[in-house]
């Protein structure tokens, strides 16, 4: 069974990085985000307006999110073992294929460099909008392209390690458990007047549950500079675009430098190997914020950037998956 589970998870990994999600196969993903949709109107309607109301109503929210995916994945899971082990293989498979999120992050941030390279800005700004929540209106070239390598960043650790370790020691259940978290905050996870209260428990738990991912990340992360920093051939004014050690020295500066507990350790990461300056005041819904910056302004960013964080990310990836390999060899 151990070695079944491992395979699992390195077939759905594998699927992922060649297929990634196929628009025409439906995605769980989209079933859990109609579930908090509808969910919302019942729980809205049923408590009070107000603070108080509006927490209980989101607590009710995760609470029964949490419930239906968990039984509908433990149901099928359990259904499919009693079947054929092998059958559950192919099921854990699936699961693991279709919640993981390198092959659609990095398709969709290149998009963003492949408009840059057409000579195309608004085309850039569009793709950039499809996988950032800030505003992307008034983003400046350099602006789409730091919005980018941040999404790049940030999922790191929330689309691709933390899924990958969800599965890896709690299995189908427990990464369907996870992409609900993770939804939930997406959806209502704001600090703005319709979600302030009702997705505050939503946000908080999505913290704790990346927490001790999110740095683990950050430390592969750190790992994945060194290595590119070593193997790769290009250069920027006869200097690597890749410096492990500012990533190291910028992970420990700058890795707070955010509201969240967790989205700053990876960016800090990236922009210290990338050594560039990232974050910093964005648009939300038409509303200023005020962010503090990540990392040191050593180079200005270009648009070709955005390929050298997708680099950092797979390799970091890769590392993440090393230890899964190996242990199925020593299984064997």
């Amino acid at each position: 069974m151990i070695q079944l589970h491992l395979l699992a998870v390195l077939m759905g990994c594998l699927l992922d990085f060649c297929f990634g999600d196929p628009r025409w196969l439906w995605h769980p993903v989209c079933g859990i985000g109609n579930l908090i949709g509808k969910l919302e109107k019942t729980f809205r309607g049923r408590f009070s307006k107000g603070e108080k109301g509006e927490r209980l109503a989101g607590r009710w929210l995760v609470f029964f999110v949490l419930l239906i995916t968990g039984a509908i994945a433990a149901l099928l899971l359990t259904g499919a073992y009693l079947i054929s082990p092998y059958l559950w293989f192919a099921l854990e498979s699936l699961i693991c294929y279709q919640m993981m999120a390198w092959r659609s992050l990095r398709s969709e941030s290149m998009k963003v460099l492949t408009a840059f390279k057409n000579g195309d800005v608004e085309e850039a700004r569009t793709a950039v909008s499809m996988i950032v929540g800030r505003d992307t209106k008034s983003l400046s070239e350099e602006g789409i392209a730091k919005a980018t390598i941040e999404t790049v960043a940030e999922n790191t650790s929330d689309g691709v390690i933390a899924p990958l370790l969800s599965m890896i020691f709690f299995g189908g259940i427990g990464i369907c458990l996870y992409k609900a978290v993770n939804t939930m905050d997406s959806m209502i996870g704001y600090k703005n007047d319709r979600y302030l209260w009702f997705g505050r428990t939503a946000a908080r738990l999505d913290d704790v549950c990346n927490y001790i991912p999110s740095r683990i990340s950050a430390g592969l992360m750190m790992a994945a500079g060194y290595l590119c920093q070593l193997f790769s051939r290009q250069t920027i004014n006869g200097t690597k675009p890749y410096n492990g050690n500012m990533g190291v020295k910028i992970f420990k500066r700058d890795r707070f430098h955010h509201k969240s507990p967790n989205s700053a350790q990876t960016e800090s990461v990236c922009a210290g190997v990338l050594q560039i300056e990232l974050a910093g005041n964005a648009y939300y819904f038409g509303k200023l914020y005020e962010k503090p910056t990540i990392g040191d302004p050593i180079r200005p960013v270009e648009y070709i950037d955005i390929r050298r964080a997708n680099d950092l990310m797979t390799v970091t990836y890769i590392l993440a998956l090393a230890p899964v390999v190996i242990l199925l060899f020593l299984t064997a």
